[in-house]
């Protein structure tokens, strides 16, 4: 069984149909690429698959359990957690304190425990900044845990909004351009780290512009066209899908 199925999906705006009807599945432990020009529909299918919009029709499912419709929170809670283009992080506070805040989106102590600093609340507090702090060395962000989120340079700011993600404890984590405007080195760094992260048995789908790196790293492709599914295979059949060419203004060899 595979860990996400989507059958049938379909997402109108008025007049516009900007998802229709797509069919795929995503195994566990993949790492799966999502690319299409612009418009093509990539973040609205990111959007009704996190529960951010709803279907218009079709259904996602999730680990077997219909999720169709559920809002983000019950589905992250559920195991499905996403990051967003732009980086959201508590600009003033310090790196470890982003990702212990994150672990408090998950608290079982609740406000009053939280409130009178019960013997449960401190136990917690004290795990959470245990796992943060793991997170933070797997993703070797433990250098700089001590330095204010809004000093780090663009890459570690974005590795940090990966860190939050992971706070959430997900099987799956869906990254929405996750490289948008590094340079190459820290482009490198980063998929280097996604690798890791998947290397830790978590399933990652990622909607990516640069096709160097969706070639490069992603295990297997879906191309989406005005919101179809026009292509989907490992990298090699992609490179030289006519389809997909021609979707990428019909220049030959243009997806490289």
């Amino acid at each position: 069984m595979a860990l996400l199925e989507v059958r049938g999906l379909t997402k109108y705006f008025g007049g516009l149909t900007a998802v229709s009807d797509l069919d795929f599945d995503i195994n566990k432990g993949e790492l799966v690429g999502l690319i299409g020009p612009n418009g093509a529909g990539k973040t609205t299918l990111f959007n009704t698959i996190s529960g951010v919009c709803s279907p218009s029709k079709g259904r996602v499912i999730f680990k077997g359990e219909d999720i169709t419709g559920l809002k983000p929170h019950k589905i992250a809670e559920k195991g499905m957690v996403r990051t967003f283009q732009l980086t959201s992080l508590f600009k003033n506070k310090t790196t470890l304190e982003n990702v212990i805040v994150a672990h408090h989106l998950q608290s079982k102590t609740g406000f009053w425990g939280t409130l009178f600093n019960t013997p449960t609340s401190r136990r917690e507090e004290n795990d959470n900044k245990q796992k943060a702090i793991e997170i933070l060395e797997n993703l070797g962000l433990s250098p700089v845990k001590d330095k204010i989120a809004r000093n780090l340079p663009y890459g570690q700011q974005r590795a940090l909004g990966m860190a939050i993600a992971l706070a959430a404890e997900p099987e799956l984590l869906m990254l929405d351009e996750p490289v948008t405007g590094m340079n190459q080195e820290e482009i490198m760094n980063a998929m280097a780290l996604i690798k890791r992260i998947q290397e830790r048995g978590i399933t990652i789908l990622l909607v990516e512009h640069n096709m160097r790196v969706v070639m490069g790293f992603c295990e297997r492709i879906i191309v989406l066209n005005y919101g179809k599914k026009i292509a989907e295979g490992q990298p090699e059949e992609i490179r030289g899908n006519k389809q997909v060419i021609e979707a990428y203004l019909g220049v030959e060899g243009y997806v490289t």
